[in-house]
């Protein structure tokens, strides 16, 4: 096996890259990066990020800096800063350098294979880490679980044992299952549910922890996601809801989702990449989407008012 990940940057300083960073960070204050252009690069360069009351003076490159490249590369940007953050890390890709990408959604990672081939991209899911951001404040409660691997995993390869070994270093718990497809699929479906409708509602967990009604809303969305998977050759049940209510169940009834975070702050959702994705494949398929179709227009329509 190759030598082990030492040098990590990561694009995207929000709630979920800036968590991830004080993670690497705390475990070795020399391994990790930011990677910002524009305005993000000197905001980040004069007020670093704090997070869970802790500052953090994370080193920032710049695009065009031409320092060597990172072992590790972490996309965690939100969906319409995606195609900028493929142009960003294009000078930090050297030969053995990984890409994974912890966004929403299941398509992140063909986009940047596109640009820079398959064989440097691992597929990658965040679950269960709570972070809000505010600010350069960035707070999280539970650390959760990456899974990660490559799409099928019927032994695990090299490259997903470096990346098992670095985040065990870090204290981060990862998991590699048999199929990252489906667990792409998994969380995309849990997204579609929650995200947007808490953004509709403008509801935290609790909603949906005690709301009939709410729970209702959440997972007429996720049944359309369902479907679709069946179309395209994944395995998707009403088992996996459940297993999502169970996780559900566990969380911080403050807590929010990061669109209905997005709502309050007046920042543009990622409604494309969840009902817009949704309505898409309801086309290509043959599928109607109803509910989603509803879920994208609301949504729409908060963003318009807000954004």
């Amino acid at each position: 096996m190759k030598p082990l990940i030492e040098t990590i940057s990561i694009v995207g300083a929000g709630a979920v890259g800036g968590a991830y960073a004080s993670m690497l960070y705390d475990m070795d204050r020399h391994c990790v990066s930011f990677i910002a252009a524009g305005d993000r690069f000197k905001r980040l360069r004069q007020d670093g990020l704090i997070v869970n009351g802790k500052h953090y003076a994370i080193p920032v490159l710049h695009p065009d800096d031409l320092s060597p490249p990172p072992d590790l590369l972490i996309i965690a940007v939100k969906h319409h800063q995606l195609d900028n953050a493929i142009c960003d890390i294009k000078n930090s890709i050297g030969e053995e350098t990984t890409i994974i990408s912890v966004m929403n959604g299941i398509e992140s990672e063909v986009k940047i294979g596109a640009a820079y081939g398959m064989k440097r991209v691992l597929y990658a899911v965040s679950i269960g880490l709570a972070a809000l951001k505010e600010g350069n404040r960035v707070n999280f409660i539970s650390r959760g679980k990456i899974l990660l691997g490559e799409a099928r995993n019927p032994s695990l390869t090299d490259r997903v044992k470096r990346l098992q070994a670095l985040f065990d270093r870090a204290g981060i718990v990862c998991e590699t299952p048999p199929d990252m497809i489906r667990a792409l699929w998994w969380k995309f479906m849990v997204n579609v549910g929650i995200n947007q409708a808490s953004a509709v509602l403008r509801a935290p967990y609790s909603v949906f922890q005690t709301s009939r009604e709410a729970k209702d809303l959440m997972e007429s969305a996720m049944r359309e996601v369902i479907m679709l998977a069946e179309k395209a050759s994944v395995l998707l049940s009403g088992e996996d809801i459940e297993n999502w209510n169970t996780v559900l169940s566990g969380l911080n009834p403050e807590g929010k989702t990061s669109m209905l975070q997005d709502v309050e702050a007046g920042r543009k959702t990622e409604v494309e990449m969840f009902a817009g994705k949704v309505i898409e494949l309801g086309k290509y398929y043959g599928v109607p989407t109803p509910v989603n179709q509803k879920l994208y227009d609301l949504i729409r329509k908060i963003e318009a008012k807000t954004v």
